[in-house]
């Protein structure tokens, strides 16, 4: 089943890969049509091995060399990813860049302080140490921080790049306080000059009230909650816009790549085999928008 899936997913992208781009690349492509950059370590890190064939094929939708040139990510940062989720693909990228650069990387991981955690959470955070803190030599010293319901507090003035990707609107589904409070937090912990780096599924501007149960949530919503932590909107881009994404569809984002489910999320019904995934596949992934924030 997940042999199909992936098969399916890639055909599927690759069958795209004639259509025009949703960006265009930073600095061009090399002579394999890989998107280049002046920094070698990102290059490097973005087109190595490691990085399974499945991630690569994102790279089209999630832009990650022109996303972190955009966000303004420097060799020697310390640096803060949020959530990585079960894929870790940021990881993948951001870890052996600090190793290579000199920096410092941090994810923040299940709170093992909780008592009340739960199995699963602590299975994914034992698989996350599996695969990042045995390979010091490409992952380097990553750092775990406990983050989650008892564990609310990050290192104050700590970090200079924190990336946050499409978790808001989970927040959003939390307590009504949950998303100003999380990026207040980001706030205390990044130092002065810092930079809170925003790529979420986007709803249409407008949408009212906010759906985050589908996964998409208005840009202005996420500028309104930075600006009210503290945040200086420091810039808006289009790199991973995708204009086909109507963001009506079924069973939310999760309809469309890489998940194309075919039941609602969380409801643990069994995929549905009859559902047509060629619509979803041929929209893609999602609109996202791409915001760089600062602490002055």
């Amino acid at each position: 089943m997940k042999l199909a899936f992936t098969k399916a997913l890639l055909l599927g992208i690759a069958a795209l890969q004639g259509a025009a781009a949703f960006a265009a690349p930073a600095t061009g492509l090399d002579d394999q049509g890989r998107s280049m950059t002046d920094d070698k370590a990102l290059y490097a890190v973005a087109h190595g091995e490691w990085r399974s064939d499945e991630a690569k094929a994102r790279d089209r939708y999630r832009h990650p060399i022109e996303s972190l040139t955009f966000w303004g990510l420097k060799p020697g940062m310390t640096i803060l990813e949020i959530q990585p989720g079960s894929q870790s693909w940021w990881t993948d990228i951001l870890a052996p860049y600090a190793k290579k650069t000199g920096g410092s990387f941090y994810v923040t991981g299940a709170d093992l302080a909780n008592p009340k955690l739960s199995e699963g959470a602590r299975k994914s955070r034992s698989s996350f140490e599996a695969r990042y803190l045995t390979k010091p030599e490409l992952y380097g010293d990553v750092r775990i921080l406990n983050w989650g319901d008892v564990s609310k507090t990050l290192p104050a003035e700590t970090f200079d790049f924190i990336l946050t990707a499409r978790s808001i609107h989970g927040w959003m589904q939390d307590e009504p306080n949950t998303v100003h409070d999380t990026f207040a937090e980001f706030h205390k912990a990044l130092k002065k000059g810092g930079i809170l780096a925003v790529e979420q599924h986007r709803a249409k501007a407008g949408t009212k009230p906010e759906k985050p149960d589908t996964g998409y949530v208005t840009e202005a919503y996420v500028i309104e909650q930075a600006k009210k932590a503290g945040f200086t909107l420091a810039g808006k881009s289009e790199i991973n816009a995708n204009p086909k994404d109507t963001t009506d569809h079924p069973f939310g984002v999760w309809t469309l790549p890489p998940n194309l489910r075919s039941t609602a999320y969380g409801s643990g019904n069994e995929e549905d085999p009859t559902f047509d995934k060629s619509k979803y596949i041929a929209i893609g992934e999602s609109d996202r928008m791409t915001l760089k924030f600062v602490k002055k």
